[in-house]
């Protein structure tokens, strides 16, 4: 299928005299989790991730993505002529570098202009040029091949986000916004992305999997505001919402006649807006900057702060009854990873308030645990017994908040290497969860004490140790976390109010995977001028993992201090048996003698 495919799209490049094509996983809103409409990248290559890149020439066909998926690729690429390129790896593996050493004088790229941000953009053409090789963005060529089978383009309705979970209304945010493109001198300030304008517009929808988001663009002037949406979207209540708060409805194809009239100065971030967008916009009034709303959605206001405490509570209840779930019917039928999954959502589902997961839950068993983001699927799902170790990464949208937690298990007695890994990720993540730091401290900073326990035993991990989350909102959201490199994640200072995950792991490949995955807010610090973590994720570790010789009297009492906390938070939601299982799941730990 996918040779054949790859075959279609040659014929095709051949008769435009294209060279090559780059297709990214992505859409025209820069999204990490997209409608099927627009996974382009998985229908030419076989290859489900969140991130890749494919390159097709007509002699080699190659997926680019980071060793997050090395496991996953390798297995999904197996029936296809498309090879891995693992990033990461060396300076060379990436997908621009390859196009430059493999494409010759007078070649050409197709690059799709919709698709991509114009950075990206200039940075192949900056790169090309020195070899005289030309971009071409014009042509749809996925587009012009995948007729048959192809999903439509989402289209479903949006709903208000009552303020009293968001704290603010969409015209406070507004004004906080144009406040600082008052001070910036800017008269128009374009978005793109959609859980910016959801947040900015109290609106939630359904248009993008795992994410409350809806298709949409947002053009925030200093006396007017535009919501560029599918038409018949806006309801004769949802007009009337949107008109109290300042914000006019305008149809979504609309907003390219829009952009080429402007002509007062406009605000335009070039590493979120797609290319075909930004070259509407007048370049005498175009302005790169950075998206204002990012940064002021990073920070979540009191009430949602107060909304998640209590989310966590429900998210924590139905854990307690999935995890039960699995321990009382594991010896009694066959229970897949898939079985499992559908468990977690299921418990979840029960809870006040819930809309869907965050993310397809990454339930992985021995092995498949040491696959970072694996998916079980209901044909190939491994059956999970009495023994080994069982790596469950799940998380829930609820009206007042997002959940993302990970747990490792001991499904039978654990090895004594698996406890000596467990115990070294248990001591980074402590380690990041205690730290006070200055105020101005960045993610790469903090990263290091995720790592330093494994670091002293020669070990590593390929991801990063943590990514900001929104408020029933996209699970994954920038700009802040923990992570090596010079990214977002690494390079922007934490701020009190800012919502992380704190996520070390250590995977063994083809034995199993290891991560702890908490969810944090930064609050300010009994020190002046310093912040610390304030840990909001209510569920108990797994103590028969754990090599209490290796931990410290400060991580032994942090443990049972956890312990005591997730116990009194949630058992008077448990009774009866569940609550007398759920009391040894959180039972305390004492030094050796």
């Amino acid at each position: 299928m996918i040779n054949e495919r790859l075959l279609l799209l040659r014929n095709l490049m051949s008769a435009k005299g294209i060279s090559a094509i780059v297709i990214p996983n992505s859409d025209p809103h820069n999204s990490e989790y997209m409608a099927p409409y627009w996974r382009k990248m998985t229908w030419i290559s076989g290859f489900t991730g969140s991130a890749g890149t494919v390159v097709i020439t007509a002699t080699h066909a190659g997926l680019w993505t980071d060793s997050r998926y090395f496991l996953q690729a390798e297995q999904e690429l197996l029936e296809s002529e498309i090879a891995l390129h693992k990033m990461g790896l060396s300076d060379k593996a990436q997908p621009d570098k390859w196009i430059l050493e493999n494409l010759s004088e007078g070649d050409v790229l197709a690059m799709t202009s919709d698709m991509w941000p114009p950075t990206s953009i200039r940075k192949y053409v900056k790169q090309l040029t020195k070899k005289n090789i030309s971009v071409v963005t014009q042509y749809d060529l996925i587009g012009e091949i995948w007729k048959e089978g192809r999903p439509a383009i989402p289209d479903l309705p949006i709903f208000v986000h009552d303020v009293k979970y968001a704290g603010k209304s969409a015209g406070e945010k507004i004004a906080q916004v144009r406040t600082i493109m008052q001070a910036d001198k800017i008269e128009w300030h374009l978005i793109t992305t959609l859980d910016d304008i959801a947040w900015m517009c109290n609106l939630r929808g359904k248009d993008i999997p795992f994410n409350p988001v809806f298709l949409a663009y947002l053009l925030v002037g200093l006396s007017e505001a535009r919501l560029y949406i599918t038409e018949h979207k806006a309801t004769k209540e949802m007009s009337t919402y949107l008109k109290t708060q300042g914000i006019d409805v305008r149809s979504y194809d609309r907003i390219n006649k829009d952009l080429q009239e402007l002509k007062e100065l406009v605000l335009v971030n070039p590493d979120d807006c797609n290319n075909k967008l930004y070259e509407l916009i007048p370049k005498d009034v175009r302005k790169d900057g950075r998206t204002i709303t990012r940064w002021l959605k990073a920070i979540k206001n009191e009430v949602e702060q107060a909304h998640i405490e209590r989310m966590m509570i429900k998210d924590g209840v139905a854990l307690a009854h999935a995890f039960y779930w699995l321990d009382q019917n594991v010896d009694q039928q066959v229970v897949t990873e898939f079985d499992f999954a559908e468990k977690i959502a299921y418990f979840r589902s029960q809870q006040e308030g819930y809309y869907g997961e965050s993310f397809p839950a990454i339930v992985g068993y021995k092995s498949n645990g040491a696959i970072n983001h694996y998916r079980p699927h209901k044909e190939t799902a491994l059956e999970i017994k009495r023994e080994g170790i069982l790596l469950c990464d799940s998380g829930g949208q609820y009206i007042d908040g997002t959940s993302d937690i990970t747990r490792t298990i001991a499904m039978g007695a654990p090895k004594e290497e698996e406890k000596v890994a467990f115990t070294l990720v248990l001591k980074g993540h402590i380690s990041l969860d205690s730290i006070h730091y200055p105020v101005g401290t960045t993610g790469s900073q903090l990263d290091v004490l995720a790592r330093q326990h494994l670091w002293r035993c020669g070990r590593n991990y390929g991801h990063g140790t943590g990514h900001g989350v929104g408020f029933f909102m996209n699970v994954h959201e920038p700009p802040q976390g923990y992570a090596p490199g010079t990214g977002s994640r690494a390079t922007t200072a934490l701020e009190a109010g800012m919502f992380s995950s704190n996520e070390p792991g250590y995977y063994k490949d083809g034995a199993y995977g290891i991560r702890i995955e908490n969810l944090v807010i930064a609050q300010q610090s009994t020190y002046p001028g310093f912040l610390c973590h304030h840990n909001v994720t209510l569920y108990p570790l797994d103590i028969s993992l754990i090599e209490v010789s290796l931990l410290s009297p400060d991580e032994i009492d942090w443990i049972n201090d956890y312990h005591i906390k997730v116990y009194s938070a949630l058992s008077p939601y448990l009774e009866g048996a569940i609550q007398h299982w759920f009391e040894k799941k959180c039972d305390l730990i004492h030094p050796i003698a």
